[in-house]
């Protein structure tokens, strides 16, 4: 039996469709900007993330990926993770294997995915407080304790012991 005989292609499209939404939503693109983008539509882009694109020609699915391809090189590529670095060519468009991380990962540091998702999900005018409150929050933790502080500093000289 051939591969493709034993692909099941529903699945594969609603896997692709994730992938392309997650990375979208990484991105911090909305489908209309992805759509504007790539020449298509913005109701292409919505059937393809949600894996109702069975019949959608190839031509839109790699102009999709073109777009993310161009926003993603724009990451630093020590940060992406290797799957997703390897994604951002055109093998890439196939989706995980199963028992794989449905989304995958962009960064190699899921904790960094996480913020970005939790910076993406603040409305936009409140984005500058959630900054300053992280920013605050990585001084004091950066900061060493009193414990920590008493451990490393050097120990008094006593100059009668000179």
């Amino acid at each position: 039996m051939a591969e493709n005989e034993r692909t099941d292609w529903p699945v594969w499209m609603r896997d692709l469709g994730r992938q392309l939404r997650h990375v979208r939503e990484f991105l911090g693109l909305s489908q209309e900007q992805v759509a504007r983008l790539a020449g298509v539509s913005q109701g292409a882009v919505s059937r393809l993330e949600a894996g109702r694109g069975l019949a959608t020609p190839l031509l839109i699915v790699l102009k999709v990926h073109l777009v993310l391809t161009r926003a993603l090189s724009g990451l630093d590529p020590d940060i992406m993770d290797d799957e997703m670095r390897a994604g951002m060519h055109l093998g890439g468009l196939v989706p995980p294997t199963p028992g794989a991380d449905a989304l995958g990962r962009i960064t190699k540091d899921p904790e960094l995915d996480e913020l970005v998702q939790l910076y993406r999900s603040v409305p936009e005018r409140q984005r500058r407080t959630l900054v300053a409150v992280l920013r605050a929050t990585a001084r004091s933790l950066s900061r060493p304790t009193s414990v920590e502080a008493d451990a490393t500093a050097e120990p008094e000289r006593n100059p009668l012991k000179a």
